[in-house]
């Protein structure tokens, strides 16, 4: 008899737990978010988004619910973050390295040889960008930030094994920051988003990218690479941003939702996945027979030193819109080293 009490204590229980989520969202309104991303469904991306509005909707009691749109279907890759915004999404995923000079702090992320790892990477950024986003970001609402495993050169033509080798070469960088490094070694950088880079080496207009690895299958950009120079030499940040609008429409109890999923645990849920499909691709080129080529470590030294001057760029950039790049760059250094994940 004691045990059925319990019993249906229990299921009393659970019942008005329930009940209680159901009511607490009773009165809201529905939503039905638009998500969008630039990159093709196959991408771990849209699984991760997904899921994050899976979860968003279930912790809603239902009231917020969510489409997502993949490949640039609602709009170019470089205008997510305006977008978000303009409410023509409502959240976007957005890389700020193709908008140079909008967002300078959350550019430090960028600078070559700082993170050795995406997942680590990822905590730590979005650990530490979370101070300067509500400035920075003012025109969206900051939700979460994160990096890809480190990506290299992938060359059409030649390898490409010390600074030097960028003069006269045609190259399509993976954000401003390493545009800057290819205008400073002599180089011609070619602008385009990640689904056009195929094409722009496959006509010549491009000779080399910037990217990671397990990307250069999934956009194709196998078929037109042969060399790749296997060292780990930069990141690049993302974000997802919601539109501010949409947020302060929602209660109180929608907005906890909303901030619940904008965290650094999620920022990891969202790199991880993309962590391993990228750094599986150095095996995949290997396997189909490409040149994946390493470097001695005096050519590192060399790429090293040729990069140095990035930092100062970076530092220029962070002064000139108000912040003090030295107390920055020691704060993201300490968030690196605390989730084991400096270069």
């Amino acid at each position: 008899m004691q045990a059925r009490y319990a019993g249906y204590i229990y299921a009393a229980t659970i019942a008005a737990l329930i009940g209680g989520t159901s009511a607490t969202f009773a009165q809201d309104k529905t939503f039905e978010l638009k998500l969008s991303h630039w990159v093709p469904p196959s991408h771990p991306l849209q699984k991760a988004l997904e899921e994050w509005g899976a979860s968003v909707e279930k912790d809603s009691g239902g009231t917020i619910k969510s489409k997502v749109f993949p490949a640039q279907q609602l709009g170019k890759a470089f205008d997510h973050y305006d977008m978000a915004r303009d409410g023509i999404a409502d959240l976007t995923y957005i890389n700020p390295g193709y908008q140079p000079g909008r967002v300078p702090i959350i550019g430090a992320g960028e600078l070559p040889f700082l993170m050795s790892t995406a997942k680590g990477g990822s905590q730590a950024i979005d650990a530490w960008y979370r101070k300067y986003a509500a400035a920075e970001m003012k025109d969206v609402k900051f939700c979460l930030a994160f990096v890809h495993d480190p990506g290299t050169f992938h060359s059409k033509l030649k390898k490409i094994m010390v600074p030097a080798d960028i003069k006269g070469m045609k190259i399509r960088p993976a954000h401003a920051t390493m545009a800057t490094l290819v205008t400073q070694l002599g180089g011609t950088n070619v602008q385009s988003s990640a689904p056009e880079v195929r094409d722009i080496l496959d006509k010549g207009v491009a000779d080399s990218v910037t990217f990671p690895w397990g990307s250069i299958p999934l956009f194709g950009i196998d078929k037109v690479t042969k060399y790749h120079m296997d060292v780990p030499l930069y990141v690049t940040t993302f974000a997802f941003v919601f539109n501010k609008d949409k947020y302060n429409q929602m209660s109180a109890a929608q907005k906890k939702v909303i901030d619940n999923h904008c965290t650094n645990e999620w920022a990891l849920k969202v790199a991880s996945p993309w962590a391993d499909f990228e750094h599986n691709g150095i095996a995949k080129l290997k396997d189909a027979g490409h040149d994946v080529y390493e470097i001695s470590p005096a050519q590192l030294a060399e790429w090293k030193k040729a990069a140095e001057p990035l930092q100062k760029s970076w530092a220029d950039n962070v002064k000139k819109a108000g912040g003090n790049p030295d107390i920055v760059m020691k704060e993201l250094k300490a968030e690196l080293a605390k989730y084991k994940a400096a270069y």
